[in-house]
């Protein structure tokens, strides 16, 4: 597959933050080996956009905030089940930070997620409860964007969910592979796929860019 980017195309990089990469609260493994793939891809766009997680002290989605469980646990909140994680990303935090080694000056939008204390958000379209919206469809819609092309972290969730909404909107939607890492957790990473798959997200590798 060889594909060309054009003027309607977005390429959207997710959550490349400190908390995500080695050493970080919530570290994806060889999160920090795709940063230089991505500043390669980026170079091809002309249409750049990041998302950001972004939460307050006290998360519904921290561990923390629930008294006897543990990290990775799932847990049934009123918008659904959740897997509790480490507290990460928190406003004003180096973790919540972008990583300098991030060279993308022409990124044009940076939607923040996971900001509501109440709710988690995976997705850089909506949030958990699945109906509170963060923005950017109507971006896309407004700026005629046709095709998304995602990468970043983590395979199994930002990404994944990004994707997977993206699709559902109508928009052209790739994964770049090798340009994404996973947490994979409890068969996380297959159902991803399993669940991209199903939405029509459609599976590339960078070397698919011309």
């Amino acid at each position: 597959m060889a594909l060309t980017p054009r003027t309607d195309d977005l390429f959207l990089v997710v959550d490349l933050q400190y908390d995500f990469l080695p050493g970080g609260k919530l570290a994806v493994a060889g999160g920090d080996e795709i940063i230089i793939p991505i500043n390669r891809l980026g170079r091809r766009f002309e249409n750049v956009a990041m998302t950001q997680d972004w939460h307050p002290r006290g998360h519904i989605s921290f561990a923390s905030s629930h008294a006897g469980t543990a990290p990775f646990e799932i847990m049934e909140l009123p918008y659904g089940p959740q897997v509790l994680w480490p507290d990460h990303c928190v406003w004003d935090t180096h973790g919540a930070e972008f990583s300098t080694d991030i060279e993308l000056p022409h990124t044009q939008l940076v939607i923040r997620k996971g900001y509501h204390e109440v709710v988690d958000s995976y997705s850089g379209f909506q949030e958990a409860d699945r109906k509170t919206k963060t923005g950017l469809e109507g971006y896309l819609r407004e700026r005629k964007f046709k095709r998304l092309f995602i990468a970043g972290l983590a395979t199994d969730f930002c990404v994944n969910w990004t994707a997977v909404d993206s699709a559902h909107a109508g928009f052209e939607t790739y994964v770049i592979e090798d340009a994404c890492r996973a947490i994979d957790t409890s068969g996380s990473l297959a159902q991803a796929w399993t669940d991209m798959n199903a939405a029509g997200v459609k599976r590339i590798v960078a070397g698919d860019i011309a």
